[in-house]
């Protein structure tokens, strides 16, 4: 008998384990950018090991933050398994494409403040544009990209150049200006971004504002704007 709970016992284990081995991700993190400043700046004051921590970290807070429970078997999160961040010679800033995250060592070159809290932030972005679900493709990219600065900001890591809110000329603008609008539909409905995050799993409309918050997109951006008159 205590032989038969002894393989019972291993076999659940063994399904666990493999339960939790599938919603894990790995992290790869290579510094590609050779002899640069940026490359030298990125291993002395980011490293390898904190930039894997942060990726971790920054999954584990988009899962919750789009309510997926943690669990990449879940209906509602996106299956990534393995993530790779890499530190090369290229423009802009950073872009995440295919489960790769890659970030301009130019930039860590350039940056003028605090790199390592700029990077946790642009890590915390672009990770979100891999969890992220995007209409199926038909979601306008500055509602995506508004997304991911929302993520970036309530983790705590907004950008020391950012606009303050209730600034620009349209709802989906694009980065802070959206990010700040989605923290105000946030507020009118807690999860709003989470619920408007699944609701685009299969494609997108503007009448999802109407259906989550109970006014069309261009209402709220209007009741929106008109804090800055009140304030």
């Amino acid at each position: 008998m205590a032989q038969y709970h002894k393989h019972v016992l291993c076999f659940v284990l063994s399904t666990l384990a493999a339960a939790y081995g599938s919603m894990a991700m790995d992290y790869v993190v290579s510094n590609n950018a050779g002899n640069s400043i940026g490359a030298a700046r990125f291993d002395k004051e980011i490293g390898a090991e904190y930039a894997k921590q942060t990726l971790s970290s920054a999954a584990e807070f988009i899962e919750s933050l789009f309510q997926q429970n943690n669990n990449n078997n879940n209906a509602d999160s996106k299956s990534v398994q393995k993530v790779s961040m890499i530190v090369e010679n290229i423009d802009g800033v950073a872009f995440a494409s295919n489960n790769n995250i890659h970030v301009s060592a130019g930039y860590i070159e350039r940056y003028p403040g605090d790199i390592k809290k700029e990077i946790t932030g642009v890590l915390y972005h672009e990770m979100a544009h891999l969890l992220q679900n995007d209409g199926m493709g038909e979601a306008p990219s500055g509602l995506i990209e508004g997304i991911a600065d929302f993520v970036r900001m309530k983790a705590g890591y907004a950008a020391e150049n950012w606009n303050p809110p209730c600034v620009g000329y349209d709802w989906c603008q694009g980065n802070e200006v959206t990010a700040h609008f989605l923290n105000y539909c946030d507020g009118i409905r807690n999860g709003f971004v989470a619920d408007l995050n699944k609701k685009m799993k299969t494609g997108y409309s503007e009448s999802y504002f109407s259906e989550l918050l109970g006014k069309p997109v261009s209402q709220l951006w209007s009741d929106y704007k008109a804090m800055n008159m009140t304030n």
